[in-house]
């Protein structure tokens, strides 16, 4: 990539992230300055950004400025700094000399204009039309107790004790818990493929809700029941039919003779209703040379009738998740002899099956014994013998665990869940779904900030403005209700951050008028700008924490 290649990448980039945070500061800022001018404070600068004024136009008493480092803002109002000389006739006018209640309402007005602001764009996109999982069932297996329950691969939930089901987000409202009590279910259900409809009882055990960001604090589980479902990314077996007309191992199948297939079990389901005296023809995706990425590839073989005892395994195809993507270097893996595309086949004598099964049997290691380990190369098995190290990984609950890891990692083949666009079918309903929204995002937020005092969560998911500049920027990439829904969450942020009691935030202001309200006087202007220096410390030690936070991230370390 050339220079110019990284300074167009940068700036597509940057854009959003301006956008973003120009819009949220404008917001939050409007918001003093509108309740300081209706309380008779004079305002004397409403600045976007800090530092070298870039442009400004005063009007009345105010001058209205655009800075050069566009990541914050500020309202300077007159007096507002206290022990300022005022003289009589200017008090009136003096932010200091307001009432306790007015001070208390300018200050106020900024992270409130945030939380209204998130229930205006979650209004605007529940109006526009948000994308929501398909309430479909992914990937059953047949010894579950989803299975054992009525539950089928590809099962669409229609209801939940007769409640509607819409998308997958309300089927995870149903199943959550304020108390530990076992839940009785029943459950209607479409089944894939033929349309029929199903209806069973079953009682979920209340177990303790993975997700620590929650405020239910328990879950009715259903075993085995999960959005998911097998891809159909591919491992091919060497020297197979598939393999000899040039299919390879990464490669993902996209339509079989025509037909689109989208999960593993419907790749076996699509050959065997197939008239075994047509050739068989498979669109893939994958990289040859010559190729586009996102352009498909025809493969056409014999027909099936040609292949004896015909199967998957006669085709030579199987799911890739045993195949290693990568292999990290210097890790044990490698030290070992592990390669990139070889086939996992056993761990200590046991047959793999899945890529559970490798992560369940490394974790079980017990520091004493190497792992034996057997994988498939260019058609030959490879014993080989690995001593797993202790690492630190970061579970997508925001947690982390410690566990035992050789450092590989599988060709994924996880295929993401189908999405609907639901769409508010007035205004009414739009803005209740806004104002529900918000306050689910702010419960969120506030159970972050409890879940990281407590420790369950780890503080190297604290952000800066480098992960909210790829946020705006990935969203923006992706389409419009996308980038207004992280608009709004990065809103409600700015909206509880700015209230935590902290000097020098709205909150710590907030924390001396209580004060003041209290004790029937302001707190010293020594005492005040004590507090002031300690929350700038401590404000300052965060922004550092969160962009180093970034720059492991960023450089994968």
């Amino acid at each position: 990539m050339n220079i110019f290649s990284y300074l167009q990448s940068g700036l597509s980039a940057i854009i959003p992230f301006v956008i973003l945070l120009g819009i949220l500061i404008f917001v939050h800022e409007l918001g003093h300055f509108l309740v300081a001018r209706w309380c008779g404070v004079r305002v004397e600068v409403f600045s976007l950004g800090f530092g070298k004024k870039l442009f400004k136009y005063k009007k009345g008493d105010t001058t209205y400025a655009l800075s050069l480092i566009p990541l914050g803002g500020y309202v300077k109002m007159f007096g507002e700094q206290p022990g300022d000389h005022i003289s009589a006739e200017d008090r009136k006018v003096s932010f200091t000399h307001k009432t306790v209640w007015q001070r208390i309402a300018i200050v106020l007005a900024g992270p409130l204009m945030n939380f209204f602001f998130a229930i205006l764009i979650f209004f605007a996109v529940a109006l526009l039309g948000e994308d929501a999982k398909t309430p479909v069932a992914g990937d059953i297996n047949a010894t579950s107790p989803a299975y054992a329950a009525g539950f089928r691969s590809g099962d669409r939930i229609l209801s939940i004790n007769e409640k509607p089901i819409v998308s997958w987000e309300d089927v995870q409202k149903s199943l959550s818990l304020k108390e530990s009590h076992d839940l009785h279910l029943d459950v209607n259900v479409e089944r894939e493929g033929s349309g029929e409809k199903a209806s069973f009882a079953l009682t979920a055990k209340a177990e303790p809700n993975p997700n620590v960001l929650s405020s239910y604090d328990y879950v009715a589980n259903v075993d085995g029941l999960s959005p998911y479902s097998a891809g159909t990314t591919v491992g091919v077996i060497e020297g197979s039919p598939l393999g000899a007309l040039g299919l390879k191992t990464g490669d993902t199948i996209t339509a079989i003779n025509g037909q689109k297939v989208s999960y593993w079990r419907q790749v076996d389901a699509t050959l065997q209703s197939m008239n075994a005296k047509e050739a068989l023809t498979l669109e893939v995706m994958g990289m040859r040379e010559g190729d586009k990425a996102d352009k498909p590839i025809t493969l056409t073989m014999a027909p099936l009738e040609s292949i004896k005892s015909f199967s998957l395994q006669t085709l030579g195809l199987e799911s890739s998740e045993l195949y290693l993507s990568k292999v990290v270097e210097s890790s044990p893996a490698q030290a070992a002899g592990l390669r990139a595309m070889d086939r996992l086949v056993t761990i200590n004598k046991v047959k793999l099956m899945k890529w559970e099964d490798v992560i369940n049997n490394i974790k079980s290691f017990d520091g004493t014994n190497p792992v034996a380990i057997t994988v498939l190369r260019n058609n030959q098995t490879i014993d080989l013998s690995i001593t797993p190290k202790m690492t630190t990984q970061m579970l997508p609950t925001g947690t982390e665990e410690k566990r035992y890891t050789i450092g590989i990692a599988p060709i994924a083949n996880i295929a993401m869940p189908e999405f609907m666009v639901i769409k508010a079918s007035g205004i009414g309903e739009a803005l209740v779904r806004g104002t529900q929204k918000t306050w689910d995002v702010s419960v969120m937020t506030v159970m972050s900030f409890v879940r990281l005092f407590q420790a369950k969560i780890s503080p190297k998911n604290i952000g800066g403005v480098i992960s909210i500049g790829q946020a705006a920027s990935e969203t923006f990439k992706i389409g419009l209700t996308q980038f207004l829904q992280m608009m709004a969450i990065i809103s409600v942020n700015l909206f509880i951050l700015n209230l935590m009691p902290v000097p020098v935030l709205d909150g710590g202001h907030l924390v001396f008028y209580v004060i003041e309200i209290i004790k029937g006087a302001p707190l010293s202007i020594r005492k005040m700008e004590v507090a002031q220096q300690v929350g700038l410390a401590l404000l300052m030690s965060l922004m550092i924490f969160a962009l180093f936070n970034d720059f492991t991230r960023l450089l994968g370390l």
